[in-house]
């Protein structure tokens, strides 16, 4: 039996899962219809009110483009090492500048850490299919 399809499905899931996470998280409260609470990061980390939602906007851009990586470079190891690190970083950003955020339903804390541990499998999955086929 070919390992190959083993990993490809679930490896597969986990990029599109990926992907349309950071599609939405991009468009929806950053682009469409601009969170107060994606505003107000910005305004506690001492911006402008109108800064504040230009850069919401640019930074649901960027989520957006790095979502469609996931598209491109589907089994890359650094691609879901800055995933996890972005997401890490982006939590620590969310305790520091507005930590009363961390304690709604649906927070940060539980997005990002589901995301983060896509990325973690994703790694494992990616590991292991080249370690198969290094084995042949």
């Amino acid at each position: 039996m070919n390992p190959k399809p083993v990993f490809l499905q679930p490896l597969r899931t986990i990029q599109l899962t990926l992907v349309i996470l950071w599609l939405y998280q991009g468009l929806i409260p950053k682009i469409l219809f601009q969170s107060p609470a994606e505003i107000s990061i910005w305004q506690n980390m001492g911006f402008e009110l109108a800064l504040a939602k230009v850069l919401v906007g640019l930074s649901g851009g960027c989520e957006m483009l790095f979502g469609l990586w996931f598209l491109k470079w589907n089994r890359s190891i650094l691609l879901h090492g800055l995933n996890i690190i972005g997401l890490a970083g982006l939590l620590l950003l969310i305790a520091f500048t507005a930590p009363l955020q961390l304690t709604a339903a649906f927070n940060p804390v539980v997005m990002n850490t589901a995301m983060l541990m896509l990325s973690v499998v994703a790694i494992q999955l990616i590991q292991q299919e080249q370690s198969k086929i290094f084995k042949q």
